[in-house]
């Protein structure tokens, strides 16, 4: 029996028209502290209350490398009196929020494939900030496309892409799928403290998808995927307690751990090394060690992805070697290696290998090594 080869066909990508840059979010931020500190000088002044600090575009972009991100929803999360986003909510009868990023995403690819959806059999929507339980952001957009077959929804946080792109292709392998689109929506706004100094400038909003096909249905121009490796180790450094089974209480309600949380410094020391072994000897493994032309990292930290590019091309890497998009996006979850593959993958030449490398809470870490073919 022959094997059936897994390629990526095509990416695609939807990108909110809306940008907060650092400027709009510090003076936003800083508005709001000057009100807390004022709406609570005398309980500060007794020592019952810790004052709050402002921030400056200079700390976030020293911080993270971020100097902007694309939003879904801006006024609300500018608005001191608010931060957050906010939209009206949708009837049942019309397309969710994520699933219309989603759908955009999935006709991009579609479009640069030349593919109908028609020809797709299955859609996994691999995200983090799931808009609802059920029915399936997966099955909501599998039926604004009109494909048959089956979708289902998957959750590895910011590791959900590559994991897709794994799980997309072992289908293939297995014959149970010739084409799949892996989407990720990630509003990833949704689940941010905007009031937290620390980490109100990590995130943006934005959708990829991912077409994994047979090789025999795939356009001329397209990405072999050589190789494959997930890995999960648990830890509570990046975390969100919210879920319907501990909805808000009086006692709960706007209780910090319901959105993002991490501890950054054990999450930077824990997970750099752990990710630069893991694509060092995956790379070994297929035989790809020092001939990886190009390193599609998560975009989380600029300094993170500048320690793990080192270690595993074994000299600090190039604009070249190591694109990023965290600059302009932010942290966009599972959407941000993507991104950078779609961004900065054209240029490559045919028989060019590199690596899409994903990682965040869990923890969890998931790399796809690539050919490019024509």
């Amino acid at each position: 029996m022959t094997e059936i080869v897994p390629v990526i066909s095509a990416t695609g990508l939807y990108t909110p028209p809306d940008s907060i840059s650092n400027e709009e979010l510090v003076e936003s931020f800083n508005a709001y502290v000057a009100r807390f500190n004022a709406d609570h000088a005398a309980e500060i002044a007794a020592g019952t209350v810790n004052e709050l600090q402002p921030s400056s575009a200079e700390f976030i972009e020293k911080a993270s490398g971020i100097k902007a991100r694309h939003v879904i929803s801006k006024a609300p999360i500018l608005d001191p009196a608010i931060m957050a986003p906010r939209w009206a909510e949708r009837p049942n009868e019309e397309i969710s929020v994520l699933a219309e990023i989603g759908v955009a995403a999935a006709r991009d690819a579609l479009a640069r494939a030349g593919r109908d959806a028609a020809d797709v059999d299955a859609v996994l929507c691999a995200a983090s900030n799931m808009q609802r339980p059920y029915p399936a952001m997966a099955i909501e957009i599998q039926a604004a496309l009109g494909i048959e077959g089956f979708a289902f929804d998957m959750n590895v946080a910011c590791s959900s892409a590559t994991f897709g792109i794994q799980t997309a292709a072992d289908y293939v392998r297995a014959g149970h799928a010739r084409s799949v689109l892996v989407v990720s929506p990630e509003i990833c706004s949704g689940h941010l403290n905007w009031r937290d100094r620390d980490s109100h400038f990590i995130f943006g909003d934005v959708a990829t998808a991912v077409l994994v096909e047979a090789v025999e249905m795939a356009p001329p121009r397209h990405w072999e995927i050589v190789g494959t490796r997930l890995k999960t180790v648990f830890s509570n450094n990046i975390r969100n307690n919210f879920g319907f089974l501990n909805r808000a209480t009086p006692e709960t309600a706007g209780a910090a751990d319901k959105l993002f949380v991490q501890e950054g410094r054990k999450v930077f020391k824990e997970v750099v090394p752990m990710v630069a072994a893991m694509i060092a000897e995956e790379a070994d493994r297929l035989g790809l060690q020092g001939a990886l032309r190009r390193l599609w990292l998560h975009q989380a930290n600029q300094g993170m992805n500048r320690l793990i590019a080192q270690r595993v091309l074994g000299h600090e890497a190039n604009d070249d070697e190591s694109p990023t998009v965290l600059d302009t996006y932010g942290n966009t979850s599972s959407a941000g290696s993507i991104i950078a593959f779609h961004l900065h993958s054209e240029d490559l030449a045919p028989g060019d290998t590199g690596v899409i490398c994903s990682f965040g809470a869990g923890y969890s870490a998931g790399t796809v090594f690539v050919r490019k073919v024509a």
